[in-house]
Order: structure tokens, then C-alpha cells, then sequence
């Protein structure tokens, strides 16, 4: 039988080295941040390869190949044709549950691979680990039929998400979800870091100002996900968040280093020396943002994306229980 593993941002390396198939695809796009790409770059990294692709815009181009593979400039489906079994190995988290949407929404489209579906769903923690043995483990991590019900839910939950405003994934949440069992808490925390309707900040963002009472650097910030209590953003989404909290007109958060304001956006290793030598604390004003008080909105500049939202002050849609329009 021969097998294939499609798996999402954090399994990639670990699972082949696993040896539980003959080849692992991971897929590198990460929608929980910025504008979402462009549904022609998207169709492009799934089709056949073309001269006019960047070096990282296939599918290709992620894969660990073994020597004398073949197949690199197929397109996915084709690629996968051949095999017994494709197993989706995906974690619990919102960054992989946003994959694995888009990915069923594609392969919605390729009847001739459902019958060769399973779905593995992962502990949230477990697709970090480059410990974690996953041969040991796989007896115990069962395997989900995808079938007609997986695809569609897949294909309305990928379409709301990049919808221009969040009202069609609160519409999603009162549909029956449970074919895709992670997806309901998933898109309850995506939700949660649009702008609270009392202070103008998502989850992660207040969970920072709650922390900076205990904490005053931002190893404990980006790290102790315990503590923070959320798990959308990765370590660099992290450092935007902060700055914007830190380095607007009117700051929460003072201590941040300043030169973040002239380091290119793209330079994440001087940016994350300056955070290492930060010490961090709340001003006045984040204390009343934090005591809900103040509305960070009210005075800073908010200029950023909610999957297919863009969220700037003139267009806020904020969320507690219900969302509220701008």
C-alpha cells in the first residue's frame, strides 16, 4: 500500500522522519495574519508547475524528496493518484484548521481522491514537537472518513473566512460543525481577536496587557501559551501585535524598544534582539484600557486583516458574545 501525508505548518519535518509514508507534503501558507493571498496564487500552488511560479509558490517546492522521486511539477491531484492512502495530518490549532479547510476546498474538486481520505486530528501541542514520535503514537490518533459532509462544511467555512466582513462565519457557528470536530473551537478563537466592543483589542492583545502585571519581557509574552491562553499567532504576528500596542500615539505599553519604528519589518532577527532587551510595563492609559475604561481604538490606529476583513478604525467590526458592526 503505498501512502501519502499531507499535514499542515508544523508536521512537515517531523512526520518524515517518521517513515509513516512514502512522501510527506506540508502546506506553508498561514491565513491567520495579513491579507489572504490571492485566489490566483492559491489555484497556481496547487496546479501543474510553471516557469512563472516563484521559488516557494508550489507545492512542490516544501517536499523533502526522496532521491529518484518524480512528480515534482504535477499538480497535487495528479501527484496523488497514484497513491493507496492520503491521510491529512492536521493539529488543532486555528492556524492548521484554516489549512485544512482551504486544502478540503480544493480537493472538494477531485472526486477520483475521496475514497482514499482519512483525517488525522492532532493535539494542538503535538505538531510542534520535534520529539514527538508519531510511529509510536499513530496506533492511538484515529482516522476520520472524509466524505460529501467534511468537503462541504470545508468549502463554507473557507468561502466565510474570506469573506469581506466576519458575518458569515458567525453564521457558520450555528450549523453543525462535528463533521470537522476542531473547527467550531478554532473559529471561536480566531473570533475572539477581533476588536472587543469595550476596549478596541482582540484576546491576545489583552491577555499582554493582563500578563505585564506579572511580566515585564517578552519571552513570557511570545512563550508561555499556558499562561496567555491563546494560540492563534506565531512568535513574529506576536511582535506586531506588541508594537502596536507600544509604539502608536498613545501607548498601552511602555519599554518597548524605539528602533523598532526604523528596523525593516522583514529583519524578525534584529527585531526580536530589541524585544529580547525590552523590559516591558503598562502606562496609565493601559491600565485603563485593561480595566475597560478606555478604548485603545479611540486613540491609535488600527490597519490590519481578519481573514477576508480589513480592519481599520473607520471600519471596526468588534466581537464579545455577538458581533458588532461598524
Amino acid at each position: 500500500m503505498k501512502r501519502l501525508i499531507l499535514t499542515g505548518w508544523g508536521g512537515g519535518s517531523e512526520l518524515t522522519r517518521s517513515g509513516l509514508a512514502e512522501i510527506v507534503i506540508p502546506f506553508h501558507f498561514r491565513f491567520e495574519w495579513g491579507p489572504l493571498p490571492r485566489a490566483e496564487k492559491l489555484s497556481a500552488y496547487f496546479a501543474a508547475y510553471t516557469t512563472d511560479l516563484g521559488p516557494a509558490d508550489h507545492w512542490s517546492d516544501w517536499v523533502r524528496w526522496p532521491r529518484g522521486a518524480k512528480g515534482r511539477k504535477l499538480s497535487l491531484a495528479e501527484f496523488c493518484e497514484p497513491y493507496d492512502e492520503i491521510e491529512l495530518w492536521f493539529a488543532a490549532t486555528p492556524r492548521d484548521q484554516l489549512q485544512l479547510v482551504w486544502l478540503l476546498d480544493h480537493l472538494s474538486s477531485c472526486p477520483a481522491l475521496g475514497q482514499k481520505l482519512g483525517l488525522r486530528v492532532l493535539d494542538s501541542d503535538l505538531m510542534f514537537s520535534p520529539d514527538y514520535d508519531f510511529a509510536k503514537a499513530e496506533p492511538h490518533i484515529p482516522v476520520a472518513a472524509v466524505g460529501a459532509e467534511e468537503f462541504e462544511i470545508a468549502k463554507l467555512a473557507w468561502s466565510a473566512y474570506r469573506a469581506p466582513t466576519p458575518e458569515a462565519c458567525i453564521d457558520l457557528l450555528h450549523r453543525d460543525l462535528s463533521a470537522l470536530l476542531m473547527l467550531r473551537p478554532a473559529l471561536l478563537e480566531l473570533l475572539a481577536e477581533l476588536p472587543s466592543p469595550l476596549t478596541g483589542l482582540g484576546a491576545t492583545e489583552m491577555r499582554f496587557l493582563e500578563m505585564l502585571d506579572w511580566y515585564a519581557n517578552t519571552n513570557a509574552l511570545f512563550h508561555l501559551r499556558s499562561l496567555r491562553r491563546t494560540d492563534v499567532f506565531g512568535e513574529s504576528e506576536l511582535g506586531y501585535l506588541l508594537e502596536g500596542l507600544a509604539l502608536g500615539p498613545k501607548p498601552a505599553v511602555a519599554g518597548l524598544g524605539d528602533e523598532l519604528r526604523t528596523i525593516d519589518i522583514d529583519d524578525l532577527g534584529a527585531r526580536h534582539r530589541v524585544y529580547l532587551r525590552s523590559r516591558l510595563s503598562l502606562t496609565e492609559f493601559g491600565k485603563a484600557v485593561l480595566a475597560h475604561r478606555e478604548d485603545f481604538s479611540g486613540y491609535n490606529p488600527i490597519d490590519r486583516w481578519w481573514g477576508g476583513t480589513h480592519l481599520t478604525n473607520d471600519r471596526l467590526w468588534r466581537y464579545s458574545s455577538v458581533l458588532t458592526k461598524p
